[in-house]
């Protein structure tokens, strides 16, 4: 049975496989190619990586991920599913459920959703408790800037409490996935409800959000 990490994988390459290579994505200015050509330069690139976090490196990544960008579409496609090399960062032991199952997931729902149209995934209960998992490792990432305390809540009553600031929590309502994008920054394409203070309400709404 594949690991949640790995059918997040198999879920990127069908999602990539749907679209053409100039289908828009919910990452600003990405085509389905660009981020499939950033994919492959994580995994394959390890000198490409800190340009990810450190703005001053930005323009090297970007320089890498453009070179594998000219590669062939199919080509990029078969890279992502093919998995990192074996000398690759992402090839050690436990990287894989460690450090792409939320990439994948949420890099998923940006080629699906990067167009009018979609529909929510139908995810299995494993995968929709390791998304759940996983969003409790890195809400607090997410909402460390927040203004205001925020609750995460799942559709079962399940929560997690992201302790902020002052005041009343704005509570998000929304399955596991759809709290996960909106955590990640795709705020306008995750299905989710907010409740709480108008003021705290509008300030969390105000908040620039990223893994």
């Amino acid at each position: 049975m594949a690991s949640p990490a790995s059918a997040e994988r198999s879920a990127l390459v069908a999602a990539l496989q749907a679209v053409a290579p100039t289908a828009p994505t919910l990452c600003d200015g990405w085509t389905a190619l660009d981020l499939a050509a950033h994919v492959v330069a994580r995994e394959r690139r390890p000198d490409s990586l800190p340009g990810l976090v450190v703005p001053a490196l930005a323009g090297w990544t970007d320089r890498v991920r453009s070179g594998y960008a000219r590669r062939p579409y199919p080509e990029l496609i078969d890279l992502v599913a093919g998995g990192p090399p074996r000398t690759s960062l992402f090839a050690l032991p436990g990287a894989e459920a460690a450090a792409n199952l939320v990439e994948f997931a949420v890099h998923t729902e940006d080629v699906r959703r990067g167009a009018p149209g979609w529909q929510p995934r139908a995810l299995d209960e494993a995968q929709v408790e390791a998304v759940w998992s996983a969003l409790g490792r890195t809400a607090r990432l997410a909402f460390r800037r927040s203004p205001v305390p925020v609750a995460l809540v799942r559709p079962d009553g399940r929560r997690i409490e992201v302790r902020r600031g002052e005041g009343d929590p704005v509570t998000l309502t929304g399955d596991p996935l759809e709290l996960l994008l909106y955590a990640s920054g795709r705020r306008e394409a995750a299905r989710v409800t907010l409740e709480g203070p108008d003021d705290a309400v509008a300030r969390l709404r105000d908040l620039h959000l990223g893994l």
